[in-house]
């Protein structure tokens, strides 16, 4: 993850610094200045928005004691502080961690979740999420997530000053501008492999920390899946969409991607969860499955069941 992470910084502030000095746009001091300030709002303010966007509360102790028990023993044992734990009020079974120093560090869970997991799946499925805190993952995506868009905007806008003064000394503008869309596109391919290698650390977190981790999330992971697919379908029956995309990273299933994972679950017509889990690790990946991974903030529910199969 480090080099991937180190790759994206490079790449951006190379680009970043060439193109806009041959623009005569940007000196290198506002070019830190734009990141560094960007970088630093975004991820002040993003618990904020989170927090809204979900419908989260948080959760005291008395109202669910052993949800707390659990993450206060998973967080000894991973070595950090107890975060605060918080319940979302939407009916998608997802959790997430996330944070700022406003804030501190908080790890949430859904009210479809508490529904559709039990609680040893529930267990590992926190214990995953702490996984994400423990690495700081929410920090690391927080200030690589931003940069596709930086690029694409900058890049937008110059190309749009080209064509809108349509003179040939501005041509070169709008070639510029049509660069930094293309290279935000492939920075963007970076920024997705990275957002799902951290979803394998997490997971392996979780399995080092829960007794029997493995089985656990698997399962879990699975019922995630079709669960959502579920409560998709009832939304669109009911002409209402639950808001599940905007901050879709931080969750630990990508619930755009459930309807048509869940599709392929509700053929193989598994008797029991860990009927499921094996049918679903002797799926054959397709190129289309492969295509849309890499397309993906998570990484392939396949691939995903069997790397937790050989930790086991």
């Amino acid at each position: 993850m480090a080099g991937t992470l180190a790759i994206i910084f490079g790449l951006s502030t190379l680009v970043f610094t060439v193109i806009m000095s041959l623009a005569g746009v940007f000196d290198i001091l506002t070019l830190a200045i734009v990141v560094v300030s960007f970088n630093i709002i975004q991820w002040l303010i993003s618990p904020y928005l989170v927090g809204a966007i979900y419908k989260v509360r948080e959760l005291p102790e008395n109202e669910n004691p052993q949800l707390h028990q659990m993450v206060e023993t998973i967080s000894k044992k991973s070595q950090i502080s107890k975060p605060k734990l918080m319940l979302s009020q939407i009916p998608l079974p997802n959790a997430f961690a996330y944070g700022s120093p406003l804030t501190g560090n908080r790890v949430a869970v859904t009210q479809g979740l508490l529904k559709s997991l039990n609680d040893d799946e529930v267990e590992a499925v926190l214990g995953h999420e702490l996984g994400h805190l423990k690495h700081r993952d929410v920090q690391v995506m927080m200030a690589v997530s931003f940069l596709p868009a930086l690029f694409y905007y900058i890049g937008f806008s110059l190309m749009l000053s080209g064509m809108y003064r349509g003179r040939r000394d501005d041509s070169g503008g709008a070639i510029i501008g049509i660069g930094f869309m293309i290279f935000s596109w492939v920075l963007n391919l970076f920024t997705l492999y990275l957002s799902r290698l951290r979803e394998y650390y997490a997971d392996r977190h979780s399995v080092s920390v829960v007794d029997n981790g493995a089985q656990k999330l698997s399962t879990g992971l699975a019922k995630i899946v079709n669960t959502s697919r579920k409560v998709n379908d009832a939304h669109k029956v009911q002409q209402k969409k639950p808001n599940s995309s905007a901050f879709k990273a931080l969750f630990i299933s990508d619930p755009d991607r459930a309807s048509a994972d869940a599709v392929e679950m509700a053929a193989m017509n598994a008797q029991t969860d860990q009927k499921l889990v094996q049918d679903i690790i002797s799926k054959k990946l397709t190129f289309t499955d492969k295509l849309a991974e890499a397309l993906s903030t998570h990484p392939n529910i396949v691939k995903r069941l069997r790397a937790l199969q050989e930790l086991s």
